[in-house]
């Protein structure tokens, strides 16, 4: 059963994703997450606390991933690119929470904390391709190639016709072949 705390911050996230900053007010988010506001505060005292709670969330849901991006049994490149393309989907909820936190990431009083928080993710994410690819530059292609899917799924921009992953996989296990994509 979910909590309180975490039922404030998916009533957050669904509210940033589906309407914007500007609908995600205590209020809102307290109803939304079926809590009082009393319920909300007792969690997260001001909008600057929901803010600060989403970043954590964020920031935990990176390690879990990072941590099943090393632990892929078809390895960490396969993982990161098939979990990062439109419907692949990364488990613990990386994706919607991401999302979510690109909506504020234009506030100016979040704008810094947000922008490092983002900075983890990417690192946790670069990290765990570099345990596979010893060099740091493919590691960063892979990455990037990852963060382009990763975008279309934000987007929801399909593949191209006739393109899957498994296409882009086996082309970059040219290129990799110290991963086992």
């Amino acid at each position: 059963m979910t909590g309180a705390r975490d039922r404030v911050l998916d009533a957050y996230e669904t509210l940033l994703i589906d309407h914007g900053p500007g609908s995600a007010t205590l209020d809102a988010v307290a109803a939304a997450a079926e809590v009082s506001k009393g319920g909300l505060l007792y969690h997260f005292a001001s909008k600057d606390a929901l803010v600060t709670g989403l970043l954590d969330r964020l920031r935990e849901r990176s390690a879990a991933d990072a941590d099943a991006i090393r632990s892929a049994p078809d390895g960490a490149v396969a993982y990161y690119l098939r979990t990062s393309a439109p419907g692949g989907g990364t488990p613990g909820g990386v994706t919607r929470t991401y999302l979510a936190v690109l909506r504020i990431s234009d506030g100016s009083s979040t704008g810094q904390e947000v922008r490092d928080a983002l900075a983890v993710v990417d690192a946790d994410a670069f990290a765990a391709l570099r345990d596979e690819l010893e060099d740091p530059v493919l590691a960063w292609l892979a990455q990037l190639v990852g963060d382009g899917l990763y975008l279309r799924t934000l987007t929801g921009t399909p593949l191209p016709p006739g393109l899957g992953v498994e296409d882009l996989l086996a082309r970059m296990r040219r290129y990799l072949p110290a991963a086992e994509a």
